[in-house]
């Protein structure tokens, strides 16, 4: 099986959050408080050894996702073809039913829920649409500094040499995610 994932590179993202606009504004996402794509802050030291990097996030499409493995209705798969992490909305239950079972398991918080009453799960889904058309995912088109890219994990690792952990991405062994990345050095 192919598995497709995203490379980032945490020394040329400057924390502008391009690909989480764009990212809401491709799928029609009202402004408020979900983000499939977010980008974080990270922090670190005292003045004045002082560390400051940003981390772009969305769904990792892990090789052993814990949301696919905690839905009771099966609403989250992982496709074959390509290792995809998608959801069916209409089989989810929705927040209030089932506990936010996929959010609480994710380590990364991918899976995202609106502000309606039992609002129904949504997360990335690496742009399908997009990727049919052979086109990169709207974080990846946007993204001014060229710090994101998506497609099958073999051919990223090929194309990009200097990859590894990167700074406080949690749970990287155990749940395998489809993210390389090039951390930024202190």
């Amino acid at each position: 099986m192919t598995q497709y994932g995203f490379y980032f590179d945490q020394t040329r993202c400057i924390g502008c959050h391009t690909c989480s606009v764009a990212c809401k504004d491709w799928h029609d996402i009202d402004a408020g408080p979900v983000n499939w794509r977010r980008v974080e802050l990270i922090e670190k030291g005292k003045f004045p050894d002082l560390f400051v990097a940003y981390t772009s996030i969305a769904c990792n499409h892990c090789a052993e996702p814990p949301c696919v493995k905690v839905c009771p209705e099966k609403a989250i798969t992982k496709r074959e073809s390509d290792g995809i992490v998608v959801v069916d909305r209409e089989k989810c239950l929705g927040n209030e039913e089932c506990n936010m079972r996929c959010l609480n398991a994710c380590p990364w918080k991918a899976p995202q829920f609106g502000p309606e009453d039992n609002a129904k799960m949504q997360k990335c889904n690496l742009c399908l649409d997009r990727l049919e058309q052979g086109k990169a995912p709207i974080c990846v088109e946007a993204c001014p500094m060229y710090a994101l890219d998506a497609g099958p994990l073999e051919f990223l690792r090929e194309k990009y040499s200097d990859i590894g952990k990167g700074i406080d991405i949690p749970d990287f062994e155990k749940f395998n995610p489809s993210l390389l990345m090039k951390k930024k050095q202190k």
